[in-house]
């Protein structure tokens, strides 16, 4: 049954592991009114001094590989976690350079970002990204293609489906979308009394959360789908969460017809044996509706 899916001969699904890399840039973005306030920035700051090697240390365990989309003032600030990442073989993406939210930025400050986050991991991994997230709000129109002009060959930003697909303006950017159930912000973020950012929900059961996880991946597998399961450090990395994530990954492990691949893997897949986006795809919609859309 696998041979007719869209994956490579005996594979039936497709699992991407990816982690966000934020330290305390992520949080700042969202609610600057924390600056300077070192108890509330040390929760985000614990992905750093704790989280990113509790990662690293699980998937070399288990022998996954990962992608981890990284700002470039946090890999410069960090330079050691970023040789340890690249070190054990997973994927350096870039999130811009300051961690933004790109609804504040018009295409040329979102071009430079890219620009500029994409030059600092180079400079520290002796090659430029191949893959992207927007750290916060969305891309201008002309976005994707500033992706490319960057050498940017998959993002991961979108959602509106649980496929990967060519980008109708810019063929050689794959995205790799997303769902909020595959993450793990929505069920753990909350830390802090009053919440920040406001509205944050309590923290979920860890066993239900796990299970919720593991059926989605039965749909995804049951469905022949992309799997892209997103990851904080300073939020899955705890001592009793991580315990959540090693429980997950090793029931897709019992699965020999699952590719747990990096974004690129998966993305250079897909464009090599992929056909066009269909025209009633939500991203060939948005370009003929909203690409010349003007505030």
């Amino acid at each position: 049954m696998a041979d007719s899916t869209p994956w490579p001969k005996g594979y039936r699904c497709a699992v991407v592991l990816t982690v966000d890399y934020n330290d305390i840039h992520g949080i700042l973005t969202q609610a600057p009114e924390v600056a300077g306030r070192d108890k509330t920035l040390s929760v985000w700051r614990y992905g750093t001094q704790r989280g990113v090697q509790r990662l690293l240390g699980l998937f070399k365990e288990l022998g996954v590989s990962s992608s981890w989309f990284v700002p470039g003032i946090v890999a410069q600030e960090n330079p050691e976690h970023i040789q340890a990442i690249q070190a054990d073989g997973h994927e350096i993406a870039c999130a811009g350079y300051r961690h933004q939210d790109y609804d504040t930025l018009d295409l040329a400050a979102q071009s430079d970002d890219i620009a500029k986050g994409c030059e600092a991991l180079a400079g520290l991994t002796g090659q430029r990204p191949l893959g992207f997230r927007i750290p916060a709000g969305n891309g201008a129109p002309g976005f994707i293609e500033a992706l490319k002009a960057q050498g940017i060959h998959w993002s991961s930003s979108w959602r509106g489906d649980d496929l990967p697909f060519a980008h109708p303006t810019a063929s050689s950017v794959i995205e790799l979308p997303l769902h909020y159930e595959l993450e793990d912000e929505p069920y753990f973020a909350f830390n802090l009394s009053p919440a920040v950012p406001p509205a944050q929900s309590r923290i979920a059961s860890y066993s239900h959360t796990l299970g919720n996880l593991q059926m989605d991946f039965a749909g995804f597998h049951r469905f022949g789908l992309c799997y892209v399961l997103r990851l904080h450090p300073e939020i899955i990395a705890t001592p009793g969460r991580i315990g959540v994530l090693r429980e997950l990954i090793e029931g897709i492990q019992q699965h020999d017809d699952v590719w747990i691949a990096t974004g690129a893997e998966v993305a250079q897949w897909w464009a090599e044996t992929a056909t066009a986006v269909a025209e009633d795809h939500p991203a060939s919609v948005y370009e003929r509706h909203y690409r010349d859309y003007v505030l």
